[in-house]
């Protein structure tokens, strides 16, 4: 194969330089979280029996996540896209951890609120869910002339959410952060700009979700209030943190474009 065509086959898999950055980034994210999971497999898992077989002994879900993440990472990565996926998943999901470590919703095994190594994990799970967003819109390619199939199903899926999330929340009613997530849910969904992605959003983070809560709350690393493993309203937010976040990123390509263009129509020369 030559330069030209291996250049060709890279590109068509959407592999470029980024998807190397990305993947060195995932690889210290997994690095710190590591080092800090150390100290938690050493409480909570029994070591290694060399006696037996290692594939009876390894956590496989864990590293199923881990290889889906890593492989939706590296393909159609772009630089300027994934950079604004990557700042409003590390805000959104420093509030949403803050939020519900706050409110005790749920807990992490160290007891912090919110733990700082787990902040790092958001961006990447943001950039998978952009990709898995773009892979179910290719395959539903068919259904985009079919407008009311996302309408409905955009209600159908979030309204039934609402109320299964604030019945979750209703013992921390009295707390203000979960005031203001109510009233943030509440606005995102009462205000739909794009059903169609809405819901493939919505899709897509709750798919990922499951099986990262599915790990996480049978493992004890983090536990929810109810003590289920895991809880349907936590699977299901991570879908509507997807539609949140990317409602942030959208709002936030809006307020870039109006300062850039405010700056072009009123240069420093002019004012001065």
């Amino acid at each position: 194969m030559s330069l030209s065509e291996k250049k060709s086959f890279t590109q068509s898999l959407g592999l470029n330089w980024f998807s190397l950055v990305l993947l060195v980034g995932f690889a210290l994210v997994l690095m710190l979280i590591n080092g800090v999971f150390g100290e938690f497999a050493q409480v909570k898992f029994v070591p290694i029996d060399w006696s037996r077989p290692l594939s009876e002994q390894m956590d496989w879900l864990l590293i199923f996540d881990f290889t889906v993440m890593m492989t939706l990472l590296i393909f159609g990565a772009d630089t300027e896209k994934d950079l604004l996926i990557i700042i409003v998943g590390f805000f959104g999901g420093l509030y949403i951890e803050s939020w519900g470590t706050q409110t005790e919703i749920w807990r992490y095994y160290t007891d912090e609120r919110p733990p700082w190594w787990i902040i790092p994990a958001w961006p990447m799970a943001s950039l998978a869910i952009d990709r898995l967003v773009r892979l179910l819109n290719r395959l539903t390619k068919n259904l985009q002339s079919n407008h009311k199939v996302f309408v409905v199903s955009y209600w159908l899926f979030l309204i039934p959410f609402f109320c299964l999330m604030a019945a979750f929340v209703y013992p921390t009613l009295n707390k203000s952060l979960t005031i203001v997530s109510l009233v943030l849910s509440a606005l995102v969904i009462l205000t739909p700009t794009d059903y169609r992605i809405a819901v493939l959003n919505f899709t897509a983070g709750a798919g990922l979700g499951y099986f990262l809560e599915l790990w996480g709350t049978t493992r004890e690393c983090w536990i929810y209030y109810t003590n289920e493993q895991p809880p349907l309203f936590a699977v299901l937010a991570h879908g509507m943190a997807a539609i949140a976040f990317w409602r942030a990123g959208l709002l936030a390509k809006q307020a870039l474009s109006f300062v850039l263009l405010r700056f072009k129509t009123n240069p420093v020369s002019q004012v001065e």
